[in-house]
C-alpha cells in the first residue's frame, strides 16, 4: 500500500508504477493508493513561509499535546481532500482528550472495573450503551478498512462524548445513588464500555488512551491489546427506550435556557409518566432536569407534552408569561409553514411522479414532525397561565 499526496500523482506515483510493473514482470508493486490531502491553513489557504501562515507543529503540541494535534489532523483526513486546519480545532481535541481523562477518572472513582464477565441482569440504560458500542465498533472497522480516517475519527468523537459521557455517565450516577446490584452491573458495563472505546481511539489518540487504558486494567500495554470486534449484540428496544428519555430530557432542557433558567437551577415539578417506558427512569429524568418533588402549593404555569409523558413545572416567578407566549406563537408559525410546504410537495402529482423514493419519504418524514410540533406547541400554549 502507498499513501501518498495528490500532487505527486504524475511525477512520482505514475513513475514508481510504470517502473515497478517493468522491473516486477508486470506485478503491481502496490495494491492500493490511498491519496491524502493537503494541509491548509484555517482559511484553506496553501501554507507557505511567504504568506506567512506556516505552523510549527512541535509548538502545538507543546501548548495543546501531541495527542490534540493528531486527532485533529486525523478528523481533517478525508481521502483526497484538503486538510484546513487551525489552532482553535486544536484547543477542541485537546478538550476531547481532557473529556476522556476526567470521565474516565470519574468511572474509576465510582467503581468501574473489567473484572468478571458481564452480568446476565441489566438495565435498559446498560443494554442502550453496549448496543451502541457494538455498532460503534462495527462502523469503525468498515471505515478503517475504507481509509476513512475522519469519518471514524467523527464517530468515535460523537460516540465517546455526547452517547457515552454526556449521557451514559449521567444516567450511571442515578444508578450509583441508589446502590444495589443495579449499581454493580453498571459499574461493570461503564468499565467495559470505557475499555473498549480506549481501545478503538487508541491510534488517533495514542497517549492518553494508553495511560488510562493500563490504568483501568492493570494490564502491560494497549498497544499489545487485541483490536475490538464486534460481538453481534444488538437491542433496538433498549435504543428506543433511552432514546425517550433523551427526548424528553432535551426538550425540557431547551424550554429551561429558553426561560433563562440556570442548569443547577431547581425547579419543582409533577412528571405524568404512567403508560410510557419513562416510568422507570423517573429518578434519573429528575436527576439531569434537576426537578425537585411537586410540594402541597404546586401550581403548574408550564406543561411540556413530550413523547407521551407530561411534565409540569412550577415556574412562579422565574418564568415572564407572555415572552413565552410570544416565544411558542412564532415556533408554531413556522411549523405550520413547514407542515404547508409539506403538504404541498406531497400533493403535486407532479413532484411524486418524479421525485426519487427517499426524497418523498424524507418530505412525509417532516410532514409528521411539522403536525407533532404542532400539537405540542398548541398543549404547551393552552398550558400556560391566562394573564
Amino acid at each position: 500500500m502507498l499513501v501518498t499526496g495528490f500532487d505527486i500523482i504524475f511525477f512520482w506515483v505514475a513513475r514508481m508504477m510504470m517502473l515497478g510493473l517493468y522491473a516486477m514482470d508486470g506485478v503491481a508493486p502496490f495494491h492500493t493508493i490511498a491519496l491524502t490531502g493537503l494541509v491548509r491553513d484555517a482559511h484553506g489557504k496553501k501554507m507557505s513561509k511567504s504568506f506567512g501562515n506556516v505552523v510549527d507543529p512541535l509548538d502545538w503540541m507543546d501548548a495543546y499535546g501531541s495527542d490534540a494535534v493528531r486527532f485533529t489532523l486525523a478528523r481533517g483526513a478525508n481521502p483526497g481532500t484538503d486538510v484546513p486546519i487551525g489552532e482553535d480545532w486544536v484547543q477542541a481535541s485537546r478538550n476531547f482528550a481532557n473529556k476522556i481523562w476526567n470521565a474516565t477518572r470519574f468511572a474509576m472513582m465510582n467503581g468501574a472495573t473489567v473484572e468478571g464477565g458481564l452480568p446476565a441482569e441489566l438495565s435498559a440504560a446498560d443494554r442502550w450503551i453496549l448496543s451502541r458500542l457494538n455498532t460503534v465498533v462495527a462502523e469503525v472497522d468498515a471505515h478503517y478498512d475504507d481509509y476513512q480516517f475522519a469519518k471514524l475519527s467523527d464517530t468515535l468523537f460523537h460516540f465517546a462524548w455526547d452517547e457515552v459521557f454526556d449521557w451514559y455517565v449521567e444516567l450511571s450516577k442515578t444508578t450509583f445513588m441508589a446502590g444495589g446490584p443495579a449499581a454493580d452491573a453498571s459499574r461493570r458495563v461503564l468499565g467495559e464500555v470505557l475499555e473498549v472505546t480506549l481501545r478503538l481511539l487508541h491510534p488517533v489518540i495514542p497517549f492518553v488512551t494508553e495511560t488510562l487504558w493500563t490504568t483501568l486494567t492493570g494490564r502491560e500495554s494497549v498497544v499489545i491489546a487485541d483490536w475490538p470486534s464486534d460481538t453481534g449484540f444488538r437491542d433496538t428496544a433498549a435504543e428506543r427506550e433511552i432514546g425517550t428519555v433523551q427526548q424528553v430530557v432535551t426538550e425540557v432542557r431547551r424550554f429551561r435556557a429558553d426561560q433563562g433558567l440556570q442548569p443547577g437551577q431547581k425547579v419543582p415539578a409533577r412528571l405524568d409518566l404512567g403508560g410510557t417506558a419513562l416510568a422507570a427512569h423517573e429518578a434519573a429524568v429528575r436527576q439531569l432536569l434537576r426537578l425537585q418533588p411537586a410540594g402541597e402549593d404546586f401550581t403548574a404555569t408550564a406543561t411540556l407534552p413530550v413523547a407521551g409523558a407530561t411534565v409540569a413545572l412550577d415556574l412562579s416567578g422565574t418564568i415572564d408569561v407572555e415572552a413565552e407566549r410570544k416565544r411558542l406563537t412564532k415556533d408554531l408559525g413556522a411549523a405550520e409553514k413547514e407542515k404547508a410546504q409539506a403538504t404541498a410537495k406531497l400533493g403535486n402529482e407532479a413532484f411524486l411522479a418524479k421525485a426519487p423514493d427517499h426524497v418523498v419519504a424524507k418530505i412525509r418524514t417532516r410532514l409528521e414532525a411539522a403536525e407533532a410540533d404542532i400539537e405540542r406547541i398548541t398543549t404547551q400554549l393552552g398550558g400556560l397561565p391566562q394573564g
